[in-house]
């Protein structure tokens, strides 16, 4: 089973690493209201194609560095792309 997730690449600063913004949803659970909530990931990007902005899928993985456990494999949506 394959853990992916759907988020937006918030810093390109690091060699072959993005860093990437997921947002979940969720309800309270005494006021029922929808919060938005968000995680951030670091991500291995091997050739570097990302760039800030660009939607991704991200996949957990074997761990690659002290904090990096995901690699971006598809860039669903780049930047600049129209609806």
């Amino acid at each position: 089973m394959m853990i992916t997730k759907i988020g937006i690449v918030v810093s390109d600063k690091m060699n072959k690493t993005r860093v990437v913004k997921v947002e979940r949803t969720t309800q309270h659970p005494k006021y029922k209201k929808v919060i938005k909530k968000f995680k951030k990931y670091y991500a291995h990007d091997e050739n570097n194609i990302t760039k800030v902005g660009d939607k991704v899928k991200i996949k957990l993985t074997r761990p690659i560095s002290k904090l990096k456990r995901w690699e971006i494999i598809e860039v669903i949506k780049p930047e600049g792309a129209q609806q």
